[in-house]
């Protein structure tokens, strides 16, 4: 990835970092489903004024459509339900640290699916240091109720597993603009959620949530879906469903480091520790730190 990329990359981590936190705030007052149906269709009206903002129109082929529709299936309606109800099960550093082996599942996924990317012993080694550079930064208190909840374990897993693939999908099939792509998936999900929401949540007959919980959703919907979604796709274009899938391990990061000049929070040793393993993974599968130092010959 270029200087471009990479700075894109650090902005979506930053971006992304919040969502776990403002589930954790929202979900005890808003069901799953409906708290992915306020995510998706909050984010599209956002997208949707942006479009029109830009001049931008929405794709008009069936074909178009059917492929913005598996999209908002697997990169929207799957893996947030399987989060959302995750959380409510799983701390929220536990989920977080489950949602950083996409990297994992994409070196895997994109070896047997496509030609450009394959897989090398730097890209495993890189995904493996990346991974333990997450739980190391997260400390072993996030790892409580490993073990206790396996049914939300493994919904974090396959959320995982799901974003991974749709990420090679999405490369290898969407061929509008991002911003339109961003938009258009997102309507599919909001079509698609909106019954399922109402049959199983029925959201009327819940209370009005908190302002603590209305501004988490907010943020969550224009913040970590609608602006980080322009941001993905243009990097998704440019450097590959692997590299993207990146974000996972900066997300933790970016949590961290936004505690420690936000929050005045103190950084123990173990998040250096975490740090600096991540750090490797991400030279190890971007291929270039390495190939300087004549280590590989780069991915």
């Amino acid at each position: 990835m270029g200087t471009a990329e990479w700075a894109m990359l650090v902005v979506l981590s930053v971006l992304w970092g919040g969502t776990f936190f403002f589930v954790a705030v929202a979900v005890p007052e808003v069901p799953p489903l409906t708290l992915v149906l306020l995510r998706v269709t909050l984010a599209a009206a956002a997208l949707l004024i942006y479009l029109h903002a830009i001049g931008a129109d929405l794709p008009r082929g069936l074909r178009a459509w059917l492929v913005l529709a598996v999209m908002g299936i697997g990169n929207n309606v799957v893996p947030f339900s399987l989060i959302f109800w995750s959380q409510t099960q799983i701390p929220s550093g536990l989920a977080s640290i489950l949602n950083a082996t996409t990297p994992l599942f994409s070196v895997v996924f994109a070896h047997f699916l496509t030609r450009e990317e394959r897989l090398t012993p730097a890209r495993i080694a890189g995904a493996l240091l990346g991974l333990g550079g997450v739980a190391v930064l997260m400390g072993r208190e996030a790892l409580d109720g490993i073990g206790l909840a396996i049914l939300a374990q493994l919904a974090s897993l396959t959320a995982a597993a799901t974003y991974a693939l749709m990420g090679i999908f999405i490369r290898r099939f969407a061929t509008t603009a991002p911003a339109v792509t961003a938009t258009g998936q997102l309507l599919c999900s909001s079509a698609i959620m909106l019954p399922l929401a109402l049959l199983v949540d029925q959201p009327w007959t819940l209370p009005i949530p908190s302002g603590a919980a209305i501004a988490s959703i907010v943020a969550l919907a224009v913040a970590s879906t609608a602006l980080g979604y322009l941001l993905f796709f243009r990097i998704l274009a440019a450097a590959g469903a692997t590299n993207i899938m990146l974000v996972t391990f900066l997300i933790p990061v970016s949590a961290l480091l936004l505690g420690l000049f936000v929050l005045g929070e103190q950084l123990a040793p173990r998040h250096f520790a975490g740090m600096a393993l991540i750090g490797l993974g991400l030279a190890a599968i971007d291929g270039r730190p390495l190939a300087w130092l004549g280590l590989t010959r780069g991915t």
